[in-house]
């Protein structure tokens, strides 16, 4: 017989369930449904990545947005875009991007999909850097002979009583050369101004785990403003140099950002900083899961590397004086048009939103003119042709429509789940748990020392959730001795069968 049947019949006798049926909405938490990536805002490369992305076991949306990164770090300090032909706010190719996702959602895999052709431009960046060791080298020398040869002549001067002869140039040793890195997984500010003083078009940041570079504010002060000021490409001097090294004057601080980051710590990393906008430029991507499966077959990523190839090999504009410059590109009338129609209705998108997604919408019309940016050297560095002159309409709708039915309500999803209380974000993860493993028993001892779920540490954080998930009719107590024990009774509870039965369906 089954014990959740509304009523069954005993001996003649009407028998009803104990259970009321289960809360199922606790589960969620609040947490919205992911909205599903435009795939005409990528075009022709769509079939690449969604290939790419199969390959790796993961979402499209990994994929997708970790290539929309990496471009715009190619891409870097030399094109910039403005809105305008005749406006002075322009916008680098900069995006940072969080993708959110359990262990278990191939967040790695499919990051490194998207990034492995950089690698291949690392390593032809590496035999290049040798050859100009080498060059180095023999500088080297002939400064320290040049120099020597001067300490003579300033020695026979003092000696005939003449004026001190300057140092020449060749005497000065030069800086080493610092090697291209087109990609970085860990490093500190001073070690990224290093790095930044030989990358001059920026760089592109990959971590693992995003969790503790969001909560650096706690550590200095100083690196979070680093941060904020990479991510508008602004100049910024590093001073804090180890072993007395003079300081690195950065005239563009650009270093793009991708990596992942934990469901349930979401909380702690977006509202434990400070209330700066760091958490609103990031682009999120938190797409369910897809289920385990054999790949369709071999992926061919030689079309991504070469796209990565033709924007890695865009030239500087050169200023007035000589030097590089980047060159701006305006949208064409058309985009302009239409970008300022949709930027007047930004301004109502906010209203009576939390904080975080009011700096998302704030936010908006910057990254949707950077991604378009981004659109536009994609499409031709995938297709050849002439390089483009201007932003077209095409690639500003496209980026409009990633904005607009991706990244927004998107952030609304994750900043949702962020800013629930921690005991109904520790519920809605111990019911996940339940429903996944499916017990019939639980104890609250052993959820804090055997389960491991993030939240569940202490015996009060337990408590609290699993009262409200008896609230919920989730569970009930049954507490009970271990044998002919007459100690302490054990803190056992019974799950309701019908979340069990529910879960099976």
């Amino acid at each position: 017989m089954n014990a959740t049947t509304a009523h069954s019949r005993i001996d003649g006798a009407e028998v009803f369930s104990i259970w009321a049926q289960p809360d199922r909405s606790v589960i969620d938490a609040g947490r919205r449904a992911p909205p599903a990536l435009p795939s005409e805002s990528f075009g022709d490369l769509w079939p690449v990545l969604s290939d790419l992305a199969d390959a790796a076991g993961a979402p499209v949306d990994y994929v997708a947005v970790g290539v929309l990164v990496a471009a715009a770090s190619l891409i870097g300090g030399k094109r910039r875009v403005r809105p305008w032909s005749d406006s002075d706010w322009e916008e680098p190719a900069i995006l940072w991007a969080a993708l959110v996702g359990d262990p278990s959602a191939n967040k790695s895999p499919a990051l490194d999909r998207a990034t492995k052709p950089m690698r291949a431009i690392e390593r032809d960046d590496a035999e290049n850097h040798k050859e100009a060791l080498l060059v180095w080298e023999a500088d080297v020398e002939r400064a320290k002979a040049e120099k020597s040869a001067w300490s003579e002549a300033v020695k026979d001067a003092v000696k005939e009583g003449l004026s001190t002869p300057p140092l020449p140039n060749m005497a000065v040793i030069p800086d080493e050369p610092v090697r291209r890195r087109p990609i970085v997984q860990d490093a500190t500010v001073e070690a990224l101004a290093v790095i930044l003083s030989g990358n001059p078009a920026g760089t592109l940041m990959v971590r693992d785990e995003l969790a503790g570079w969001l909560n650096f504010d706690k550590y200095s002060n100083g690196n979070r403003a680093f941060w904020l000021e990479a991510f508008g490409g602004r100049p910024f001097v590093v001073d804090r140099l180890k072993n007395g090294a003079k300081p690195v004057c950065l005239p563009f601080t650009g270093v793009s950002v991708v990596g992942g980051i934990q469901p349930d710590r979401l909380s702690d990393d977006l509202l434990g900083g400070a209330d700066d906008g760091l958490v609103a430029r990031f682009i999120w991507c938190w797409p369910d899961k897809v289920p385990f499966g054999r790949p369709r077959g071999v992926v061919d990523a030689s079309r991504l590397e070469c796209l990565y190839r033709v924007l890695d090999g865009i030239a500087w504009g050169i200023d007035e004086n000589g030097d590089r410059a980047p060159i701006s590109l305006a949208l064409t009338d058309q985009a302009a048009e239409l970008f300022h129609k949709w930027g007047k209705q930004q301004e109502n998108d906010a209203d009576d939103a939390g904080p975080l997604y009011k700096g998302t919408v704030g936010k908006a019309p910057g990254i949707a003119l950077r991604l378009a940016l981004v659109i536009e050297y994609l499409r031709w560095a995938d297709h050849g042709a002439a390089e483009p002159v201007n932003v077209s309409h095409v690639a500003l709708a496209s980026a409009l429509d990633l904005v607009d039915g991706y990244i927004k309500p998107m952030a609304l999803r994750v900043y949702g789940d962020a800013a629930l209380p921690a005991v109904e974000r520790n519920a809605a993860t111990m019911a996940r748990y339940i429903v996944k493993h499916r017990p019939t028993r639980i104890n609250a001892r052993d959820i804090r020392r055997e389960w491991r779920l993030p939240g569940l540490k202490t015996a009060e954080a337990v408590k609290e959730a699993i009262d409200q998930l008896t609230e919920a009719e989730w569970l009930r107590a049954a507490p009970g001795r271990q044998g002919e024990s007459t100690g302490r009774q054990r803190a056992d509870f019974l799950v309701n069968p019908k979340v069990l039965e529910d879960a099976r369906g």
